[in-house]
Formats: C-alpha cells, structure tokens, sequence
C-alpha cells in the first residue's frame, strides 16, 4: 500500500512516500497504517523551482544537518554533529545572521540536480533566509512528532562539553522561544547543558502501537505525487493538508480495492441517504473550485474518496491505471485534510464517494454506494402555509431583480434554494447538468457570495428555512415553486 506524509509550513513542505511493513502490522492505529519503508522523500523550498528529493539516505542526512545546524544557530555554540558534514549529502552552512547555505548532492536524482559539461553531477546550493530556515526546522519537528513515520528514525542530540561551550554568560540571556519545537529544545539544552535532551520514543515502543492489518505487499513501487499532508490512509492512496508545489509525477499501480473493503469494515460506514447528499455537495464544493487545469486530462479519471462527517477529504484511490498516472494534474492530493486545523482522525464514521474528472472539463461526484433511498433536505424547515406563500414571492422578486442578460443555455436550469424567516438566501443546490454547467449564468451564486463571502460556503442550518424548487428558463422565464423533495 503506497502511503504518503506531508509536513507543512508556510516556506516548506516536507513530502513522504513509502510503504508499510507487512510483517510489522497487526492492528489499525486511529486509521493511519505505519510508513516504515521509505520509497521517496521531497523538500519543496519557496523560491526553489523544483523540489530537493532522494531517498532514505538523503532524508536521514536532511534531518541530521538541519537539526544539528538548528542547534548550533540558536545556541551560538559549536555543534560537534557538524565538524564532519563535508560528508554529508546535505550540508548547511551560515552566511550570516539571516542567511544560510544549503547544499544537497550525491544522491540527488536528474530533476533536482544540475549537470557539468563532463556529467557529473554539480550539488544544489540554495540561499534560506532564517524564516525558511526556521520553516524548514519546523517541518522536521513535525516528522520527528509523527509517531507513525519511520519511527527508527530519531533525533540525534549530542552534549556539548562546558570547554564548547565556555562561559560565555551572554548566551545565557538568549531567548529561545518554546514554539520553535524539538529542534529549538535541543539548542536550548546546549546553551544551558543543564536541560535535559527530549527523548524520542524508541522503536520497541513504536512497535507497540497499533498500525494498519489492511496492507498489501510492498512489491509495488510507490508514485512521487505530492498529496495533502498529514495522513490518514483511508481511501488507501494518501493522506496530509495544506497546498503544496506541483511536483513530477510517477505512475504506479493501484491498490487493491480489498484495501478499502478492509478498513470500511473496522470502523461505521455513513449509508444514510440526507447525510451522503449533503456531503456530496461538500466535497463538489472544495473540489470544483480547486480543479483549475481542466484541458490537460488524456483520459477520464475516477478515483474513489473517503470522507469524514464534516466534509473533511480522509483519501483517495485510483480505480485504474490511467486515473493513477493523471493524479498529479488533480486537486485531490492538496484537499486532504489537514490534521492541525481538524481533531485527528479517530473510528468516526466515513462515506465514500466516486469522483470523475472528466477530459472534457465536467466534475462529477456521486456516492460510491448511490442512494438506497431518496435523500431528504436536512435540518428544520418552514412549513407553515402562509409564511410559505410570503417567502415564495420574496425570491421570486429577489432573483427576477438580479437575472438579466439573453440565456445561452437550451435547457431547463433546476435548483433548490432555501430562504430564512426574513427572505435571505441561506443555501442553494444544483439538481441537474444544465444547473452546474450554466450556473454563472443564474444570480444565486453572486447573492450567496454577498452575504456570505463565497459562493460556496456551508449551507446555513441553524435556523428554520423554506425550500423551494427555482427554474430559470431558456426563455428567460423564472418558475419557483415550494420543494416537492428530490426527484
């Protein structure tokens, strides 16, 4: 099974790729299976075109330097880790106060490497200021904190001997701000030598935790398209959130759908029709606006999607070869949720859905199940007749004021609008093909977004609201009627 981890800060975004262990997993741990094969590892810097990757040993050797340069920067004290870096395949060197010099060679593959004449490889050097570099420092704090990921790998902390350090009393009046992570806790440790060293969990202790049964064979190789970060393998694919730069990519084959079967089976799978159709609507809403290059698809591409109870995307899964090789043209690898914005990912239950991305540009999300019943609107409505009545004619005069212009469409435009007690647009929802291909066409999207900010912000449901059935005509004629429910 091909997972993905993603560590993110504003100037840097560490990018994971690897495989579980099979003989090493024996139980689920809160959904995320454990990385312990590293396949492919990608530093993407702000200001650098292409992303620093390579494998294990490039890693190893990134979170070695950067944490040991960390330490040495923030204490002013001299790290005995860098006496020997020349060796490394990631060195770091300071420039000055808000510079740094960053050097990767050796195991840096054609498209993050420059060539001589000869063709030997000439090393990346790259200029951080101490943002990016505290950035970068952050995002190996977060792999270090993420006890499913490499879990054997630890951090190295070396003492500093009082010679060192000397007796310097103005490094002791330097501030190390606690928000800086291990990294900056180690720095302190050396300027202090008083502050125990953090201990990270040892493997034993690693191995102790629950991890993913559902795995299949790591025979397969592993793409390099850079996903969401954090994790959560739910969909089988990947997992992690927050945008990252658009990568190369590697096609590889599909996980098994047995994979899926599998994880549906240990935790509630979300059946309920009214619930599967308001996520429905969540999901089109964050993929629609974020599928931006919509000419550049070869092929059809179907992926099968795992979805939390508030919307949030958990995964992903090709269901063929050819919608896997077009997964780096796609939005879905940036739309994973994002773990420090969102409580982690427990047994809550998910719903799956297909989503198609269409060549043509059309997007298309159903449930993967459909409807084993007609959905329902959810929340309270209005019922009351009168009031009804009242609120039917306030649309109507509302979106017969906003829509002008000659329509282009042939064909009926169908839409559910619901209205509060006072007339206002609360939530609006496409109900055929014409209404989401011609809906810039319709004034809902603007009144939605003058109230609320966007055009597809979550439907307003705490109050009570009337709903009603808004077709706006080839003709140029509105019809409005009171909600009849899902045809």
């Amino acid at each position: 099974m091909n997972i993905q981890r993603k560590y993110s800060l504003p100037n840097c975004t560490l990018l994971l790729e690897g495989l579980s262990d099979a003989s090493r997993t024996a139980h689920y741990q809160e959904m995320r299976p454990e990385l312990s094969i590293l396949v492919n590892a990608e530093c993407y810097l702000s200001g650098l075109q292409q992303p620093l990757s390579g494998g294990r040993e490039f890693f190893e050797s990134l979170v070695r330097t950067v944490n040991a340069y960390a330490q040495e920067f923030l204490s002013n004290v001299p790290n005995p880790l860098l006496k020997h870096q020349d060796s490394e395949i990631v060195q770091l060197y300071k420039i000055d106060s808000n510079r740094h010099k960053l050097i990767v060679s050796s195991e840096v593959p054609a498209q993050s490497a420059e060539y001589s004449a000869s063709g030997a490889t000439i090393p990346v050097e790259f200029e951080l200021n101490t943002v990016q570099l505290f950035d970068l420092v952050e995002a190996v704090d977060q792999f270090f904190a993420d006890s499913q990921t490499l879990p054997e790998v630890t951090l190295a902390l070396q003492s500093v001997s009082r010679n060192d350090a000397g007796a310097n009393q103005a490094l002791i009046k330097q501030a190390v701000p606690a928000s800086l992570g291990l990294s900056s806790l180690a720095a302190a440790a050396f300027v202090f030598s008083l502050i125990p060293a953090p201990q990270p969990k040892t493997p034993e202790l690693q191995s102790q935790q629950e991890t993913n049964p559902a795995t299949s064979n790591p025979t397969s190789s592993a793409s390099a398209n850079p996903v969401a970060a954090t994790p959560i393998d739910v969909a089988n694919n990947t997992a992690t959130p927050t945008p990252a730069p658009t990568p190369t990519t590697t096609a590889v084959a599909s996980p098994t759908a047995s994979d899926i079967e599998a994880l549906i089976k240990t935790v509630p799978e979300i059946t309920d029709p009214s619930q599967l159709r308001a996520l429905n609507r969540q999901v089109y809403n964050q993929v629609n606006p974020a599928w931006t290059n919509r000419n550049t698809l070869e092929n059809d591409a179907v992926y099968r999607v795992g979805v939390a109870t508030d919307g949030a995307i958990l995964g992903y899964k090709a269901v063929n070869q050819s919608s896997n090789g077009e997964i780096s043209k796609l939005p879905l690898p940036n739309l994973l949720y994002n773990p420090a914005t969102r409580p982690p990912i427990t047994n809550e239950a998910i719903a799956q859905f297909r989503v198609v991305f269409r060549k043509s540009g059309a997007l298309e999300v159903s449930p993967w199940r459909g409807y084993a019943k007609t959905p329902q609107v959810i929340g309270e409505k209005i019922q009351d007749p009168t009031q009804l009545k009242d609120l039917n004619q306030k649309l109507y005069d509302q979106v017969r004021a906003n829509w002008g212009g000659t329509p282009t469409f042939s064909s009926d435009l169908k839409y559910r609008v619901a209205v509060n007690k006072d007339g206002k647009i609360a939530d609006y929802e496409p109900l055929n093909r014409g209404a989401f291909d011609f809906y810039r066409e319709t004034p809902l999207p603007k009144m939605f977004n003058d109230i609320y900010g966007s055009n597809v912000a979550a439907p307003n449901q705490k109050e009570a609201l009337a709903h009603y059935q808004v077709i706006f005509k080839p003709s140029g004629k509105l019809e409005i009627q009171p909600w009849q429910g899902y045809k």
